[in-house]
């Protein structure tokens, strides 16, 4: 894989201050899976009585690992749970050895840490069609076990990252009834990013207390409105893995219905979405591309990915180049209804074109002062009803092709 010799200049300045989540704990290893020097293992360990619930790629060849995480989430037990994931390989097109490896690293992290094997989930990122060296996982398993802290949710977000600049994480805390409910969130992403869902892996915790239909209801619900919002090149991964984790430690019972959980959750998920973004392969802007006045929500948002997928758009908004004619194009080319002669168009507060033509106010020097910076804003609105969708995406610089070109070596 490419070296990355350098942040994201979008990152954060810092990875934030996350509360501790009663109920799970971290740990990390080196086992050279693919890196050498560095952690690329990362195992979490959840108390009895936690729920698990997830979403997962769509793709027509997912995973062996994610295959798997699909075969148990619905399984209902009381038991602990774990979760282990690999950076490097994604364990996905080996065949049977894919499937092999799986079920190897699932059985042995059950029997290390006493858990029922459908209560332990694994997600591999990385090179596709390698087979998985999965004893280098599993040889590491008493040293996670010895290692595992409430405290290493950091060290367990930096394990993950695979051509990621920087390491993703996100917290969240309410209050309801009085008393307090903490949710924690980390993810790893950069390229190959696109729904459904959008290589992404996250995983969440929280010490509210939930059953799993509600929390796979809220779950799912979200994520159409976060993960499966965001695009960075277009390209869906056979890998891409949320998993909800809800230890109840807390006692604060919530439901699908209780709006502060849905909220705090949606405020989790949302700035984990945009952090992958942000560290988007090559990236240099983060762009939010809302539309209005569609004839309905699905338009919106077919609409909003066109012009967020469109090379032609995203190589523009790297050039620092107002060409809202491409803007123009992608909405023509999605397939969703739409009038030329209605549409507008602003970059941030600026209204660029309108009524099918140029703003007879828009000055090209505006747009261009618009596009130097950092974070950008494409808004059209369509003139024909009310829905409207907003998705976030990157540019596409010289460092999305530097990094692709030698992935595997």
């Amino acid at each position: 894989m490419a070296e990355i010799t350098h942040v994201s200049p979008l990152a954060p300045s810092d990875f934030p201050d996350i509360p501790i989540v009663d109920g799970v704990a971290f740990a990390t290893a080196e086992a050279g899976v693919k890196y050498a020097g560095r952690k690329d293992v990362m195992l979490a360990q959840c108390a009895p009585g936690t729920t698990i619930s997830g979403v997962f790629t769509k793709s027509a060849t997912r995973s062996a690992s994610v295959l798997d995480c699909q075969e148990k989430i619905g399984i209902s037990s009381d038991a602990g749970a774990a979760i282990i994931v690999n950076a490097g390989n994604a364990n996905a097109f080996t065949g049977k050895n894919g499937v092999t490896a799986t079920k190897s690293v699932t059985h042995a992290v059950a029997v290390c840490l006493d858990v029922p094997e459908e209560r332990v989930f694994s997600s591999s990122t990385g090179v596709i069609g390698e087979p998985l060296p999965h004893q280098r996982i599993t040889e590491k398993l008493e040293e996670l076990k010895a290692n595992l802290s409430a405290a290493s949710i950091r060290d367990a977000a930096e394990a993950i990252r695979t051509t990621d600049t920087f390491a993703k994480g996100a917290k969240c805390t309410f209050e309801t009834n009085g008393k307090t409910v903490n949710i924690a969130g980390i993810a790893k992403g950069s390229g190959m990013i696109a729904p459904d869902m959008a290589t992404m892996l996250v995983y969440i915790f929280t010490d509210a207390k939930i059953s799993h239909s509600d929390l796979q209801s809220v779950v799912s619900d979200l994520n159409a409105e976060t993960f499966n919002a965001i695009t960075v090149d277009s390209d869906t991964s056979t890998s891409d893995t949320l998993l909800v984790a809800a230890t109840g430690a807390s006692n604060v019972e919530v439901t699908s219905e209780t709006e502060e959980f849905r909220q705090a959750l949606h405020s989790v998920m949302l700035q984990l979405a945009h952090l992958v973004v942000r560290d988007g392969e090559g990236a240099t802007k983060f762009v939010e591309v809302r539309v209005t006045g569609a004839a309905s929500k699905a338009d919106a948002r077919t609409h909003a990915m066109a012009i967020a997928n469109s090379p032609l758009v995203k190589t523009a908004i790297a050039g620092e180049d107002p060409n809202w004619g491409r803007i123009v194009m992608a909405i023509g080319k999605s397939g969703a209804a739409a009038d030329r002669d209605l549409l507008s168009i602003r970059f941030g507060d600026i209204l660029v074109a309108e009524n099918g033509w140029v703003s007879p106010d828009y000055k090209e020097d505006d747009g261009a002062r618009y596009m130097q910076r950092q974070n950008i804003q494409i808004s059209v609105d369509l003139g024909l009803a009310e829905a409207q969708d907003t998705v976030w995406t990157c540019d596409l610089t010289h460092g999305y092709i530097t990094i692709n070109a030698d992935y595997r070596s």
